[in-house]
């Protein structure tokens, strides 16, 4: 179970204007008209209300997701107005297995945050901090909306949602999909629609996904592919984003492969040297060619179980 909390709150009375606020001023005289009745004190003991009220009355909270801190520039918010350090210190007293996203300015303070989240954006990389791996989750919206928005109309088709899912894991990460209720509080219809396909999907290739990290650096990537590895299993997974003409080649796999089949159905895929006058490229000795089924299979990204040695 998780919780998103929106440390700002453009409703509550005491919390002061900024410069993200519907209410934002033009000058610094207009900053303090705006706020001179509004009381940040108050509203931080109505913040650290609420979260000990959704730490405490629902039983073992898994993530809380706060959002979010902008403390650079000129009439900004980070740690001090939210009195992160006090706050953070209670949401661990409170659940003390929580994990905890790192939207509250405590990049640098220890125990600050437990995983980072890159919003809106796909990363090159997996994500690093002081030198070293960090454990990430970019959040993402089927559309250009956060919130539901009627008319809408750039919508990711099934196809970059699943590249954006498959990508994610492949790179060491989690993907966060943002579902904009209306104000029925009923899903938006093509919302639903994207969930659904993604799910016929992961029906049969979530092996793919679910327990699936990057995979090692010793595995080269085939074009127009992407590669997820999981290591309980020691299987690799070959995402085909474009797919290939019967014959498809594995770097430097020769001698680690036990085992080579589709996701979707079971079928084993055979290993052979290529065939077929068309061919131009050559293998070197220590390659795999596997030869694929020329209709490419009824599948949106089709994926390759690779059972290694």
């Amino acid at each position: 179970i998780g919780f998103y909390y929106s440390l700002i709150d453009w409703h509550h009375p005491e919390y002061t204007i900024d410069r993200n606020h519907p209410l934002s001023a033009n000058s610094e005289e207009e900053y303090k008209e705006l706020n001179k009745n509004r009381d940040m004190s108050k509203y931080r003991e109505y913040l650290r209300n609420q979260v000990t009220e959704i730490l405490t009355n629902y039983g073992k909270i898994d993530i809380l997701w706060l959002d979010y801190s902008f403390p650079t520039g000129e009439h900004g918010k980070g740690r001090d107005d939210w009195n992160s350090v006090e706050l953070i210190k209670l949401v661990r007293q409170l659940q003390p297995e929580i994990i905890v996203n790192d939207r509250l300015d405590l990049k640098e303070y220890w125990g600050g945050w437990d995983f980072t989240t890159p919003e809106q954006f796909k990363v090159k990389e997996w994500p690093t901090y002081d030198g070293e791996k960090i454990p990430w989750e970019t959040c993402q919206t089927f559309s250009g909306s956060w919130g539901y928005y009627r008319d809408e109309m750039t919508w990711k088709d099934n196809k970059q949602l699943l590249v954006l899912l498959i990508e994610s894991v492949s790179k060491g990460g989690n993907l966060l999909l943002n579902v904009g209720p209306t104000g029925r509080g009923t899903i938006d219809y093509r919302a639903e629609e994207a969930l659904l396909k993604m799910g016929e999907w992961m029906k049969y290739n979530s092996r793919s996904i679910y327990g699936c990290t990057q995979a090692p650096d010793s595995f080269e990537v085939p074009d127009n592919t992407l590669l997820t590895y999981n290591p309980t299993t020691n299987r690799l997974y070959v995402h085909l984003l474009d797919y290939p003409l019967q014959n498809f080649t594995l770097k430097g796999m020769k001698g680690k492969i036990k085992y080579v089949q589709f996701l979707h159905d079971a079928s084993e895929i055979k290993i052979s040297a290529p065939t077929g006058y068309w061919i131009n490229q050559e293998t070197n000795e220590g390659d795999v060619n596997l030869i694929l089924p020329v209709v490419k299979p009824p599948v949106e990204i089709p994926v390759i179980e690779i059972i290694l040695n």
